[in-house]
C-alpha cells in the first residue's frame, strides 16, 4: 500500500477531529481512543446573598459621644504672662489688650459639646430592644447612638459590661426588631466559611467572609476564642461572626495587626459564652464569677516528668490567698490540680475558665496531685474579687546558717526557720536559702527563697533537708518546690 507520509486515513482523520473538539483524548497503541477520566465535581463557591438578607437587618451600627469642653481664656488667665504685658510697655507704650483691671467684652460662656468618640457593631438579641456588642466599644462612652440598618436612630442605655470577656449588653427603647438566631460555636469545624457584618471605620453594613483559621485559642483568661481569616478592622468590634446556616456563633472582637489593620487573623468570642454573660447582665447588671483564691502557673514537661507524671496537666498552685477558699479548704502552694467538679483541668487557663463559671456558693470537688500523690478536697466557691497583688522580698527571720552538702551538691546555703516566719507565711517547716551558687544560680534561684519540698518530699528543717539530698539520684534533675513572698513555684536544678 503506497500512500505519501502527509496523507491520513479518514477514520484516523475523524477521530482526530473528534478529539480536537474536546479537552481530553488520549490514544491506545492500536490508534483507538481510551474512555477519558471522569473529572471529580467541582465545588462552587458559596453564595453569602440570602445570608446577608437574612441577618442583615439584624446588625446595627454604634456611635459613642463624650462630652468636652473648649477652654476659653478668662481673667484666671490674663496675668500669667508678665513678659509679653513688659513688651507692650516698651514697644508699644500702652499695656497689653484686655490687661488685668481693663474692662473686657463680655464673652458667651461655652457650653460642654458632644464630640464623637468612636464606631462600632452590634447585634438585636431581642425584639423589644436588648442589643449585644462589645464591652470596649461602649467603655467610658457619655452617650450610646445605634443605628438600624432603616436609618432609625435611637439612644441606647447600657445595661452592662463585662470587661473580662469584651461583653456589653446595651437596650434601645423599639420593638418589632429582628433578632439574630444564635448558633452553637462547638459544632464549628476548622475550615469552615463564616461571614461578618459590622461598620469597619465607619462604614455601615460591610459584608466580609473567611474561614475558621482555628478554635480555643487562649488570648484571654475566661474565653477559648475562634480564630478567623474572616476581614476584621477598626468598628467591625461588636458584630456577629456568622456561620452557613445564619447563625450567630461568635462576637467579633480582636485583631492580630502590627499596623492597626487587617492582617489576616481575627478573633471572636465563642457565642455561647457571651450568651451566658449577656442574660446576667441583663438580669443583675454585672456579671459573678467564682473564684477559689489561688494563683496558678502551667505545669512544664520537665516539672511533669519529675513529679512522675505522664503528661504535662493540670494547674499548678503557686500560691494561696489568706481566707481564700482554697486555703480552707486545704489546698497547699505546690499543689497541682488535675480536676475540678469531675472536669479535667488540661491545661492552667481551664482553671480559671471552670471556676468563674461556677456560681459562688456551690460546693464542688477538687482532685489535685501532691508529692505524688493523688487527693481529693472538697471546697465552697468563693465570688471573684479583684486579685491581691502578691508580696514581693525577701523572708526575715532565720535561725543561724547550717552549712550542709547542699552547698557542694545544690550550691545552696540553708538554715532553719523561726517560729515567727513559718506563722508568718504559714508553713509547717521548710529552709531559708542564705547563700546560692552553681548550679543553683543557674536555676534561679534567690537568697532569701524558702524551700518547702525537694523531690516531692516536704522539707521540716536542714537536717532532713540534708537527709532527703543524700537519697537523691545524682545523675538526674531535681525538683524544689519554693516560696519566694507570696508566691510558690517549682524549679528544677540539675545537681553537679
Amino acid at each position: 500500500m503506497n500512500q505519501s507520509f502527509g496523507r491520513r486515513h479518514p477514520v484516523a482523520s475523524l477521530l482526530l477531529a473528534v478529539c480536537m473538539g474536546v479537552s481530553l483524548c488520549s490514544w491506545s497503541v492500536s490508534g483507538v481512543a481510551a474512555t477519558p477520566a471522569p473529572a471529580s465535581p467541582a465545588r462552587a463557591l458559596p453564595d453569602f446573598t440570602d445570608l446577608v438578607e437574612q441577618v442583615g437587618p439584624s446588625v446595627v451600627n454604634i456611635r459613642t459621644l463624650e462630652k468636652q469642653v473648649q477652654q476659653v481664656a478668662g481673667p484666671q488667665n490674663d496675668g500669667q504672662d508678665e513678659e509679653m504685658q513688659e513688651l507692650f510697655r516698651r514697644f508699644f507704650g500702652v499695656p497689653i489688650p484686655n490687661a488685668p483691671g481693663q474692662k473686657r467684652p463680655n464673652r458667651p460662656q461655652q457650653q460642654p459639646e458632644e464630640q464623637p468618640r468612636g464606631v462600632g457593631s452590634g447585634f438585636i438579641l431581642t425584639a423589644d430592644g436588648f442589643i449585644m456588642t462589645n464591652a470596649h466599644v461602649v467603655d467610658g462612652a457619655e452617650q450610646v447612638v445605634v443605628t438600624l440598618t432603616d436609618k432609625r436612630e435611637f439612644t441606647a442605655r447600657i445595661v452592662g459590661a463585662d470587661k473580662r470577656t469584651d461583653v456589653a449588653v446595651v437596650k434601645i427603647e423599639a420593638t418589632g426588631l429582628p433578632p439574630v438566631k444564635l448558633g452553637d460555636p462547638n459544632r464549628l469545624k476548622v475550615g469552615e466559611w463564616v461571614m461578618a457584618i459590622g461598620s469597619p471605620f465607619g462604614l455601615e453594613n460591610t459584608v466580609t467572609a473567611g474561614i475558621v483559621s482555628a478554635k480555643g485559642r487562649d488570648t484571654g483568661d475566661y474565653l477559648p476564642f475562634i480564630q478567623t481569616d474572616v476581614a476584621i478592622n477598626p468598628g467591625n468590634s461588636g458584630g456577629p461572626l456568622i456561620n452557613m446556616r445564619g447563625e450567630v456563633v461568635g462576637i467579633n472582637s480582636q485583631i492580630y495587626s502590627r499596623s492597626g489593620g487587617f492582617m489576616g487573623i481575627s478573633f471572636a468570642i465563642p457565642i455561647d459564652e457571651a450568651a451566658n454573660v449577656s442574660t446576667q447582665l441583663r438580669a443583675t447588671g454585672r456579671v459573678q464569677r467564682g473564684r477559689l483564691g489561688v494563683g496558678i502557673g502551667e505545669v512544664s514537661k520537665d516539672i511533669a516528668e519529675s513529679l512522675g507524671m505522664s503528661k504535662p496537666q493540670g494547674a499548678l498552685v503557686s500560691s494561696i490567698e489568706a481566707g481564700s477558699p482554697a486555703e480552707k479548704a486545704g489546698l497547699e502552694a505546690g499543689d497541682i490540680i488535675l480536676k475540678f467538679d469531675g472536669k479535667t483541668i488540661e491545661k492552667s487557663s481551664d482553671l480559671p475558665r471552670t471556676v468563674g463559671s461556677t456560681k459562688p456558693g456551690t460546693v464542688s470537688h477538687v482532685t489535685v496531685l501532691r508529692r505524688g500523690v493523688t487527693k481529693d478536697y472538697t471546697i465552697t466557691v468563693g465570688e471573684f474579687e479583684a486579685e491581691k497583688t502578691a508580696g514581693k522580698g525577701n523572708a526575715p527571720g532565720t535561725d543561724k546558717a547550717t552549712p550542709s552538702q547542699a552547698s557542694q551538691l545544690l550550691g545552696l546555703t540553708v538554715s532553719d526557720l523561726t517560729e515567727a516566719l513559718k506563722k508568718e507565711l504559714k508553713l509547717r517547716g521548710g529552709v531559708r536559702v542564705d547563700a546560692v551558687a552553681e548550679p543553683a544560680t543557674r536555676a534561679g534561684i534567690r537568697e532569701g527563697d524558702v524551700i518547702i519540698q525537694i523531690a516531692n518530699t516536704e522539707v521540716q528543717d536542714t537536717k532532713g533537708f540534708a537527709q532527703l539530698l543524700g537519697r537523691l539520684d545524682k545523675s538526674k534533675p531535681v525538683n524544689v518546690l519554693l516560696r519566694r513572698g507570696e508566691w510558690a513555684q517549682y524549679i528544677l536544678i540539675r545537681p553537679r
